[in-house]
C-alpha cells in the first residue's frame, strides 16, 4: 500500500513524497528509520479529516496553565505511541475541551500543512506557547529529539504547575479569613454599633475613651463610607497600575523577597523555578548562554532575572555561573557551591535537578507548616478582633446597668 508523507530532516529541510508500506504505523517507522520527523501520513488519494476546532470562537476562553500541562502530556504520549505530528495535533484538537486551545491547535496543523516548522507554528500564539516553550522546540527539532522535548516540557510543565498551585492555594485560607474579618468588622461598625450608641445617648452616660473610638469610627463609616470606598478602591487601582510598571514591578518584587516568612516561602519557589528552568533547558539541548538568557525570561522576578543575567555577562566573559550568583545574597551559598561543583564535574544538569528538587521539598515542608500555623492564628486574631470590639460597647454598658441596680 503507499502512503503519501510530509516530514523534516534533523536540519529542517521539509521532504514529501511516496512510501510503501502494509501499514500508516510501518510507513512511520521506516520514515523514522530514515531519520526524519514525520509531519503527516496519509494514504494516496486520501483526504485529511476536518478539523473542528475551527468552530470555536477565540473570546469564549483563554488557556490556562493547566490547559498547556495537559496538551503538552497529551503530545508526549501521541508520539511515544509513533504517531504523526499533524495527526496527533488533530486529535488533540478534535479532543480539546478549551475553544481557545482547540483554534490555536487548528491554526498549527494549518501551519504545519503549509510548510511551517512546528516551533514556528507555536510562535504564532505567544499567549500560550511561552519563549521557554518555543525553544524547547525548536531544539527538539535541530537535534531530531522532539519525543525526548516533549516528555522533557510535559515533565517540567507539570512540576511547575503543581509548584504554582500550592502557592496559590496556601494562601486561599488567609485571604478568606482576612476578607471575612473585614466584613464583620464593617457590618458590626455600621449597624450594630449604632444602636448600642443610641443608649449610652438615652442614658446620658459618657462612654469610656475606648468606646468612644470605637462609636468615632462607626460614625465615621456610616457618614463617609461610600467616599471610604471609592478611595480604597482608587488606591487599589493606582497600586495594580504601578506595580504593572518596570519601576513599580521591580519594588514588588523586592517587596515579596523582603516580607517576613513570605518572602522565604518566595524565595525558595524562584530558586526552585531557576534549577528547574536550567536542567530542563540544558538537557534539552540549549546553549547555555541561550538558557540563561531563556530563564531570566521566565523566572517572574526582576530581581532574580537581572542576577541570572548578570551570570550570562559573567559565562560570557569567561567566568563561571557560580561565581556570579556568589556575588547576591539572594542566592544562598548552598546553591552557588551545588552549581561549582557541577560545573566542574561537567555533570552541571545533574547538579540543578538536584537542586530543584531539594528546593521543592522545602517549598511543600515550608507551605504545610505555613499553612498548619496560619489556620488557629488566624482564628484566634479574627475572635480577638470581634470580641474586643463588643467587649469596648458591652462593658461599659454592663458597668452602667451594675451602677443602676
Amino acid at each position: 500500500m503507499q502512503f503519501t508523507y510530509k516530514a523534516r530532516t534533523r536540519a529542517g529541510e521539509l521532504k514529501t513524497g511516496i512510501v510503501e508500506a502494509r501499514t500508516a504505523d510501518a510507513a512511520v517507522d521506516a520514515l523514522q528509520r530514515g531519520e526524519l520527523i514525520v509531519i503527516d501520513v496519509r494514504p494516496v488519494g486520501g483526504e485529511a479529516a476536518p478539523f473542528l476546532g475551527k468552530q470555536f470562537h477565540l473570546f469564549s476562553s483563554s488557556v490556562s496553565q493547566r490547559d498547556v500541562v495537559l496538551f503538552s502530556r497529551q503530545l508526549a504520549t501521541l508520539f511515544q505511541a509513533k504517531v504523526p505530528i499533524l495527526q496527533a495535533l488533530k486529535t488533540l484538537g478534535d479532543e480539546a475541551e478549551n475553544p481557545t486551545l482547540a483554534v490555536a491547535i487548528g491554526n498549527v496543523v494549518d501551519d504545519l500543512s503549509g510548510g511551517a516548522s512546528l516551533s514556528q507554528a507555536f510562535s504564532r500564539h505567544p499567549a500560550i506557547f511561552s519563549r521557554f516553550y518555543l525553544s524547547m522546540v525548536r531544539a527538539g527539532e535541530e537535534s531530531g529529539k522532539l519525543e525526548d522535548v516533549f516528555n522533557y516540557l510535559a515533565d517540567y510543565l507539570e512540576r511547575a504547575y503543581e509548584l504554582a498551585s500550592k502557592a496559590r492555594n496556601a494562601m486561599i485560607y488567609p485571604a478568606f479569613v482576612f476578607s471575612t474579618f473585614f466584613i464583620v468588622l464593617a457590618v458590626m461598625l455600621v449597624v450594630v454599633i449604632p444602636k448600642f450608641t443610641a443608649i449610652f445617648d438615652e442614658l446620658g452616660q459618657k462612654p469610656p475613651f475606648y468606646t468612644a473610638l470605637v462609636i468615632s469610627i462607626s460614625s465615621l463609616l456610616r457618614r463617609f463610607g461610600v467616599v471610604i470606598l471609592v478611595f480604597l478602591a482608587g488606591g487599589a487601582i493606582a497600586l495594580w497600575r504601578y506595580v504593572h510598571t518596570e519601576r513599580g514591578g521591580r519594588w514588588f518584587d523586592e517587596v515579596k523577597l523582603r516580607t517576613p516568612i513570605v518572602g522565604s516561602i518566595m524565595q525558595k519557589i524562584y530558586l526552585t523555578r531557576i534549577a528547574d528552568n536550567l536542567a530542563t533547558l540544558i538537557v534539552g539541548g540549549i546553549p547555555i548562554m541561550r538558557a540563561l538568557e531563556i530563564t531570566a525570561d521566565v523566572v517572574a522576578n526582576r530581581v532574580y532575572g537581572d542576577i541570572i543575567l548578570d551570570a550570562r555577562e559573567s559565562v560570557k566573559a569567561g567566568n563561571t555561573i557560580s561565581a556570579s550568583f556568589e556575588k547576591f545574597r539572594e542566592i544562598p551559598r548552598l546553591v552557588s557551591q551545588m552549581i561549582r561543583v557541577g560545573e566542574e564535574s561537567g555533570r552541571l544538569d545533574f547538579i540543578l535537578k538536584s537542586t530543584a528538587h531539594f528546593y521543592r521539598r522545602e517549598v511543600d515542608s515550608l507551605l504545610e507548616n505555613f499553612v498548619s500555623l496560619i489556620e488557629p492564628a488566624l482564628i484566634v486574631f479574627l475572635g480577638v478582633g470581634v470580641g474586643l470590639l463588643v467587649a469596648a460597647v458591652l462593658v461599659p454598658l454592663y458597668n452602667i446597668t451594675t451602677a443602676f441596680g
